[in-house]
C-alpha cells in the first residue's frame, strides 16, 4: 500500500492509504517526486467540479518522477528515467482528434481530474503521457513543467510577436509564467496584480506591475504604448473586473486571450470589439511541443523555477496546503513532496 490525497467531499481532504495497480501493457509505473498544486485543484476542493470528479479523488497533474515499472509493449523508457507527464488521455475518433486537435478531445479524459492523479506515492499511467526530463533538471524545478506548458500553449494561441506590447491580467503563478514566456518571445509585458507580495515577485523577476487599486491601468497603458493600446491582453484573474481591463487595455485589432476559468457567464463590452475590431482567443491546455519547449524553458532557466515555488510540503500536509493556498496573494506555488510521507522542506 502507499499514501494517496484523495478528494472526499467539499472542502475535504484526506491522505490515505492506496493499492498501486500494476502497468499493463503500454503502461508505466511512476514514483511521483513532486506535485504542484493549480487552481483547478483549488476549484475541485471547494465542491465546485462535483459533477465531474468522482469522490475519493487521487488530485494532482503537475508533476515530476521516475520511471518504476514498465508493462508490455512499452519501449524507449526504463527504470529510473526522470519524466513529466502530459496528463491528457484523448479517444482519437472525435471531431476535435480527426481535425488534428487532440488536447481538446470532446471526451478527454484529464488525468489528475477526470481519472486518478500524481499526488501519491505510486502512480500508473499511459507510456504515451511520458515527457523525458534533463538528467540534470531538479525535480522540484521540474513540477513547473505543465504549467509552464499552458503559458507556452497561451501565448501561442495569442500569437506574440517580438516586439509587441503585453498586458498580463493577474499575477499568479500561471501570469506570471504567461508574462516571463511572452518577454522570452521578445514581447514587452506589464503585469496587473492587486497582491503587493506577487507584484514584488514579478519587480524581482524584472517584469513592471500594477496596482488596479492604485493606478489607472488603461490609462497607464495609453501613455505606456504611446496612445496606441496593447497588442495583446492574457486574462488570467478570473474576475470580472479582469475581464474588464484586459478589454480596455487593447488598441486596435488587438488580441484578448481568455486563459482563466470563469465558472459564471461575465458581461463583456462587445461594443469595444466591434469598434476597435478586437480578437477574443480562447486557451486551454497544451499540446507535446509545448510540454517539450516548456521543458527547454525551465531547464535553461528562462523559467526561474526556484523563485516561484513558496514552499514544499511531505505528502501528508497536503490538505492543509490546500487551505493555506485559498488566502492567494502570500503564496505563489506549494510543491507536495511525495517521496516520503515524513519529511518535508521548505524552498
Amino acid at each position: 500500500m502507499t499514501l494517496a490525497v484523495r478528494y472526499t467531499a467539499a472542502r475535504t481532504l484526506d491522505t490515505a492509504p492506496v493499492e498501486p495497480s500494476e502497468p499493463g501493457p503500454g503502461e508505466v509505473l511512476l514514483a511521483p517526486a513532486y506535485v504542484g498544486i493549480c487552481g483547478t485543484d483549488l476549484h475541485i476542493f471547494h465542491g465546485d467540479m462535483d459533477a465531474r470528479v468522482a469522490a475519493p479523488a487521487v488530485l494532482g497533474h503537475e508533476m515530476s518522477g521516475r520511471v518504476l515499472k514498465v508493462g508490455a509493449g512499452v519501449e524507449g523508457w526504463q527504470p529510473g528515467d526522470a519524466v513529466t507527464v502530459m496528463p491528457l488521455r484523448w479517444d482519437g475518433t472525435c471531431p476535435a482528434c480527426l481535425s488534428g486537435h487532440q488536447h481538446i478531445c470532446q471526451n478527454l479524459d484529464f488525468i489528475g481530474i477526470d481519472s486518478p492523479g500524481a499526488m501519491q506515492q505510486r502512480w500508473t499511467v499511459p507510456a504515451s503521457t511520458l515527457v523525458r526530463l534533463p538528467s540534470d533538471l531538479a525535480l522540484e524545478h521540474a513540477a513547473l513543467v505543465e504549467p509552464t506548458a499552458v503559458a507556452v500553449h497561451d501565448v501561442g494561441r495569442a500569437a506574440v510577436l517580438p516586439g509587441e506590447r503585453v498586458v498580463v491580467v493577474g499575477g499568479g503563478p500561471v501570469g506570471i509564467l504567461i508574462a516571463l514566456v511572452a518577454r522570452a518571445a521578445g514581447a514587452e509585458v506589464r503585469v496587473v496584480e492587486p497582491s503587493s507580495h506577487r507584484r514584488s515577485l514579478a519587480e524581482e523577476l524584472g517584469l513592471a506591475a500594477w496596482d488596479p487599486a492604485a493606478s489607472d491601468v488603461p490609462a497607464a497603458v495609453v501613455e505606456w504604448t504611446g496612445g496606441a493600446g496593447a497588442d495583446v491582453a492574457f486574462e488570467v484573474s478570473g474576475a470580472a473586473a479582469g475581464v474588464d481591463t484586459a478589454v480596455e487595455v487593447l488598441g486596435v485589432r488587438g488580441r484578448l486571450c481568455l486563459v482563466a476559468i470563469h465558472p459564471r457567464p461575465r458581461e463583456i463590452n462587445l461594443h469595444g470589439f466591434f469598434w476597435r475590431e478586437l480578437t477574443l482567443v480562447g486557451a486551454r491546455l497544451y499540446d507535446r511541443s509545448d510540454f517539450e519547449r516548456a521543458v527547454a524553458l525551465v531547464a535553461d532557466g528562462t523559467i526561474p523555477a526556484e523563485r516561484l515555488i513558496s514552499k514544499v510540503v511531505p505528502l501528508t500536509e497536503a490538505p492543509a496546503a490546500f487551505e493555506a493556498l485559498e488566502g492567494g496573494g502570500d503564496v505563489m506555488k506549494i510543491l507536495v513532496d511525495c517521496t516520503d510521507d515524513t519529511q518535508g522542506a521548505t524552498a
